[in-house]
């Protein structure tokens, strides 16, 4: 005998739901007789029912209250994924079942019951029923309801609907366009770069895109193994080639297809005979292209598709090429340039000081102390810092007595290390910098062009080029609760305002969709804070904070 709790408020029963559910998923069913794991199952499948009414109502009320602005995201969908972390896809569908409790009561109530339909069916139902006049579509679906409570099975709900869209079916709109509203295609990628098509497509283009791929996959003799799918594929592939070698494309914004060749800074020191690269070193790198083709496979790109070896070379024949040289920052390398530009540091004060008393420095500047001076002839104070080595007293010796600047300190070592990072940045890129020089003269004819500022100072005007940079660089809005909106539908912002002194630069530009370029930042004054690191955080005018990254652990 078991008593049935009931929650006292909704917080309390999602915490109740919860534990339901985690006792199921760490229950040992190994030793189940088959009949109860079945009825388990059926069981799940009507909780399923009844959790997805919950939700449609959730959602219908939260997107009605506008409850994602509160998140700096501009629509329910944006919230979904980048908040709750579903996919598009599944995110797509919690907004079908939003659209039951908007448009389709009939069925959600039918839904409600657990039994009746499932969340998949009554999903399916509400796309069948849609084009069904308003004024008759609650007495379809009420029709529909009814035949599925008496046992019908989706094959005859289907033909139970069709006849009621034909009895009730209005005149064809003049507008053609309106037509097929429920088409579309989606092309995404796998982790190894490999596309997946979906789509809905109107009984015209179907019936196009089957005469193109019949045409195309005939077998090519007896020793053909392939499949028809396999060949499906294979023609799909023949057909977009065709397309594309037929100059009957139109033009993407006014210009051709471009083709942006990505050079490691390391491959063009590899064409150097003096400076060859280990291969153990070239396959770290590779493996990082990888990765990033794999992060490319689950976020919005900007329309391109990543190629390399003979498929990259056949592609750009007709190509704009835009060389573009990447390079990746040896965190060794750095602590060790660090500590030069600290030695060097000293040795230049140390010189300077034995060159010309009058400009060592006057005792009386020196920071208060508390403690005891040292004794005459002692050596200098001073303090290890990991990868930087022995700082001198007048810099950390202040620290150690007090905590608040030995904060101060971190900070100052902070800011120290992003400028050390961004004049190697200056000594690489730039015209006349080592990566130009080494493009220019070891790549070959069209990748060996003049080199292009990557900051113009003071102006009001993004050349394309740093736009260009910029968008390849973050791939999509750089909102920091998450935004899938592609590059190419964003714009670049300045992180520092042109106002506040901010240069139009790389490094102070940062890709932003309309919305919350315009609306959250600039409409509703939320404040856009970058790191060194490259982590940013954004806060709104009341105190909420978005972070691009974990917040820093609470004090131990």
């Amino acid at each position: 005998m078991c008593t049935a709790m009931v929650p006292a408020d909704m917080g309390e029963a999602f915490v109740m739901l919860e534990s339901l559910m985690g006792f199921l998923a760490d229950a040992d069913v190994a030793d189940l007789p088959v009949a109860v794991m079945a009825e388990g199952l059926r069981s799940l499948e009507r909780v399923d029912a009844v959790e997805a009414v919950a939700r449609a109502r959730l959602l219908a009320v939260f997107s009605a209250q506008d409850g994602a602005v509160g998140d700096g995201q501009r629509s329910t969908r944006a919230w979904l994924v980048n908040t709750t972390r579903v996919t598009k896809g599944q995110a797509a569908e919690y907004q079908a079942t939003e659209a039951l409790a908007e448009d389709h009561q009939v069925l959600l109530a039918g839904l409600r019951e657990g039994w009746v339909v499932t969340t998949s069916v009554a999903l399916q139902l509400a796309k069948w029923t849609r084009p069904i006049p308003a004024e008759y579509r609650d007495e379809a679906e009420g029709i529909l309801i009814t035949a599925s409570r008496a046992g019908a099975d989706l094959r005859s709900l289907a033909a139970i609907c069709a006849e009621i869209r034909a009895r009730t079916a209005q005149p064809d709109p003049d507008d053609n366009n309106d037509r097929h509203l429920d088409r579309g295609v989606s092309l995404d990628t796998t982790l190894d770069g490999a596309g997946v098509v979906r789509g809905d497509l109107t009984p015209e283009c179907a019936a196009m895109v089957q005469a193109v791929l019949d045409a195309l996959s005939a077998p090519s003799g007896g020793g053909d193994l392939r499949t028809r799918p396999q060949r499906y594929h294979d023609a799909l592939g023949e057909a977009m080639r065709r397309l594309l070698a037929s100059d009957l494309l139109p033009k993407r914004a006014g210009q051709p297809v471009k083709a942006l060749v990505h050079m490691y800074f390391a491959e063009l020191r590899e064409l150097d005979e003096d400076s060859a690269l280990q291969d153990t070193w070239i396959g770290e790198y590779r493996a990082r292209w990888a990765g990033h083709r794999a992060a490319a496979s689950v976020s919005t790109g900007d329309g391109g598709a990543w190629l390399e070896g003979d498929a990259a070379r056949e592609a750009v024949c007709d190509a704009m090429i835009i060389p573009v040289v990447t390079g990746d920052i040896d965190p060794g390398a750095v602590e060790e340039l660090i500590a030069l530009c600290v030695t060097f540091h000293q040795l230049r004060t140390q010189a300077t000081t034995a060159s010309d008393p009058a400009a060592a420095p006057d005792p009386a500047d020196a920071p208060a102390s508390t403690t005891a001076p040292e004794p005459a002839g002692a050596p200098a104070a001073s303090t290890a810092i990991p990868g930087i080595g022995p700082v001198p007293a007048g810099l950390a010796g202040p620290a150690a007595r007090h905590a608040e600047q030995a904060a101060a300190v971190d900070e100052k070592l902070a800011e120290l290390e992003h400028q050390i990072l961004a004049k190697i940045l200056a000594v690489l890129s730039g015209p006349g910098g080592a990566a130009s020089f080494l493009r220019r003269n070891l790549a070959g004819q069209g990748l060996n062009g003049p080199s292009l500022p990557l900051d113009v100072g003071q102006t009001d005007e993004i050349p394309l080029h740093l736009r260009r940079l910029v968008a390849l660089r973050d791939q999509h809005c750089q909102f920091p609760g998450g935004c899938d909106q592609p590059a190419s539908g964003c714009e670049a912002h300045h992180v520092t305002y042109r106002k506040d002194g901010g240069h139009t630069s790389l490094t102070n530009l940062k890709d932003y969709c309309w919305h919350h370029h315009h609306v959250v930042l600039h409409e509703l004054g939320w404040t856009l804070t970058v790191h060194p690191d490259g982590t940013s955080q954004v806060t709104s005018p009341d105190g909420k904070t978005i972070r691009s990254h974990s917040p820093p652990p609470h004090p131990g």
